[in-house]
């Protein structure tokens, strides 16, 4: 089924928009949430949830692309239960991902963090369209998605340490191009 049609069930409070949304998008959904949290009760936990907030949310909101719209959803959720869990120290995935960004990523906390956000939003968007789509697609991968450094190894048919190397020169590019526009890391 089409995400419009999908979209159009749920306007009309049709239950069947929640099957046909697990039925597409599911997987993904799944994916996410398990390359963040690493445990499958919680990632199902966090793929129900996600189902939850879309029936609660459309409508009113009628997101353009629903798959991206499920994405942002579920990592979020994933990732407010990691922090949740975090204190009791149950995941070491996501602190690992988050630890490679520490060194190349500011943290905001000013009183123009707000503005601040949304400029350093549009350097690394900016930054991503700069790169192959390949090398694009890993940076996601890697650190939205929060696909394993293996994993991205195995799928590009190289080594993990090579690809621990790729993801570090991306890192390195992030990091020179965010202190070109005046970030202090």
């Amino acid at each position: 089924m089409e995400d419009l049609e999908i979209i159009g069930l749920y306007f009309k409070r049709d239950e069947k928009a929640i099957s046909e949304t697990a039925a597409k998008y599911g997987g993904f959904c799944h994916t996410i949430a398990l390359n963040i949290l690493s445990v499958h009760e919680d990632a199902e936990e966090c793929v129900n949830d996600t189902y939850l907030r879309t029936w609660d949310s459309i409508p009113p909101q009628k997101p353009d692309k629903l798959g991206a719209w499920l994405g942002r959803v579920v990592r979020n959720i994933a990732y407010n239960l990691w922090k949740k869990n975090h204190r009791q120290k149950r995941y070491t995935g996501m602190e690992e991902i988050l630890n490679e960004l520490e060194d190349c990523v500011p943290s905001p906390v000013s009183v123009e963090a707000e503005i601040e956000e949304q400029e350093l939003t549009e350097i690394i968007n900016a930054w991503l369209k700069s790169l192959s789509e390949n090398d694009r697609d890993l940076f996601v991968s890697r650190y939205w998605a929060g696909e394993a450094v293996n994993v991205l190894a195995w799928r590009e048919g190289v080594s993990p340490a090579s690809m621990a190397k790729r993801m570090y020169r991306l890192r390195l590019s992030l990091k020179s191009t965010l202190e070109k526009e005046g970030y202090s890391l």
